[in-house]
């Protein structure tokens, strides 16, 4: 611990603040035809903003705003300013798709318009744990662009989470998110310390203790963060298809999908609860982190290739001490679109379901990228390079995956893919003194 003191007063809320629960929520994407109208709409924003200093609001309603490389440019940054981003945020997302391993099905050309294009700007989050404040909070931003002319909503995407927390896929979700040292959150593991606040927030000591590479000027940079925003349609149909065709009753079926995932549906741990479902440890935010990998090594009770595993192996890597966990830890939060395909349906219904998600964090490439490609993409650093993740990886029939146990271990066979990538953006959420800095640009 370094003793930082964030300056929560000039951080945006959705950084670093905990979303309610259960919630409903809209994003928005705009395009700026005008740059004057563009600062205005910067202007206006800056005033209804929420700050992660702030005291919660009675009904948790809550408004970010992010930024792309091209928004940025559209608003008269200058060019020294723009060369001074991360080279990842300066291409975008859909330049790095083979990278992410956003290909066939997942490639660009068949992203949702206009996600991934040069005509994405601004992107703004509202989200409230009341419809009516969700409303009145969309109300603001939409009033706040509806009179400028050179300033176009192109895209809207409503979305929620269900009081029980869970996705499309069944499972309870936001379990295992890192505190931040200064933010006054306290750790959901008590076996982990918060993160040094400069691994989410620029302008503060990351974990080797440096300051990491900030946009320039420091108003610009300081205090604001990455932000990686993917729309991705789940094939829940398919996932339960898949999952009745290699069991035997129901009840394999879930351990088998708890196995895929690392937890049970109710958000319980394989890690705690190897053997069956404990709703009781999953609806408890007290123990349903509190717990690492190191004494579970070859991966009886949580398998090292399970979604959550490899999504955070914990201490799991410690032990040649190659790779510092902490060094790609990352804000995630996951956001269900679409309705719920109800219980025991295994045909596909059609719909358009899925999960936005929106990570944050000081850098593109060691968090979001590091993580996508090298843990959910790839196996070789739990030594099974024919696998990637079970759930989120980009399988196309051949690839399988690995479930641990005695006297023979199990392999299940031929995964079809079960997400799909709908697009993406890579953003820049600023600071509240940035906004100010980009409303008054006078290029």
């Amino acid at each position: 611990m370094t003793g930082v003191t964030l300056e929560l007063d000039d951080i945006q809320a959705g950084v670093l603040s905990e979303r309610p629960s259960p919630y409903v929520g809209t994003y928005l994407l705009l395009r700026i035809d005008d740059r004057a109208d563009g600062r205005e709409l910067v202007r206006r924003l800056h005033g209804i903003v929420n700050l992660a200093g702030a005291a919660d609001t009675p009904d948790n309603t809550s408004l970010t705003v992010a930024f792309t490389y091209h928004g940025l440019k559209a608003l008269g940054v200058p060019q020294g300013s723009l060369d001074s981003f991360a080279p990842e945020f300066r291409q975008g997302m859909a330049a790095r798709a083979a990278v992410l391993g956003d290909v066939g099905e997942s490639a660009p050309h068949h992203w949702e318009k206009p996600l991934g294009s040069a005509d994405v700007h601004v992107a703004i989050a509202v989200l409230s744990s009341d419809k009516e404040q969700l409303a009145a909070a969309a109300e603001k931003a939409r009033r706040a662009q509806i009179e400028l002319p050179g300033v176009q909503l192109i895209w809207r995407q409503d979305c929620y989470q269900l009081a029980t927390g869970r996705t499309s896929f069944g499972f309870k979700d936001g379990i295992g998110q890192p505190s931040v040292e200064g933010s006054g959150r306290p750790p959901t593991n008590p076996r982990e310390r918060p993160l040094n606040a400069g691994e989410i927030v620029l302008g503060y000591p990351d974990e080797t203790g440096e300051l990491p590479p900030m946009p320039t000027p420091e108003v610009l940079g300081r205090n604001g963060t990455y932000v990686v925003f993917r729309k991705l349609h789940t094939k829940v149909a398919a996932y339960r298809t898949y999952l009745h065709a290699k069991a035997a009753s129901r009840e394999e079926e879930n351990l088998l999908g708890a196995k895929m995932v690392g937890r049970w549906q109710s958000g319980a741990p394989l890690a705690l609860s190897p053997d069956q479902d404990d709703p009781e440890l999953g609806s408890d935010p007290q123990r349903n982190n509190d717990f690492l990998f190191g004494d579970d090594p070859r991966g009886f009770k949580c398998p090292v290739g399970a979604h959550a595993r490899r999504a955070n192996p914990r201490d799991a890597l410690d032990q040649d001490g190659s790779v510092d966990v902490r060094r790609h830890r990352m804000i995630r939060r996951g956001t269900s679109y679409g309705p719920m395909l109800p219980d025991g349906v295994v045909e596909d219904d059609g719909s358009d379901r899925g999960i936005v998600f929106v990570f944050a964090g000081a850098n593109l490439k060691r968090q979001f990228e590091f993580v996508k490609t090298q843990w959910l993409n790839d196996g070789i650093f739990i030594g099974a390079p024919l696998e990637s993740d079970p759930l989120v990886g980009p399988h196309d029939g051949s690839s399988g995956f690995t479930i641990p146990q005695r006297p023979i271990r199990r392999r299940l066979q031929n995964l079809p893919p079960f997400v799909v990538t709908r697009g993406g953006e890579y953003c820049f959420a600023p600071s509240l003194r940035a906004l100010r800095w980009l409303a008054e640009l006078d290029t």
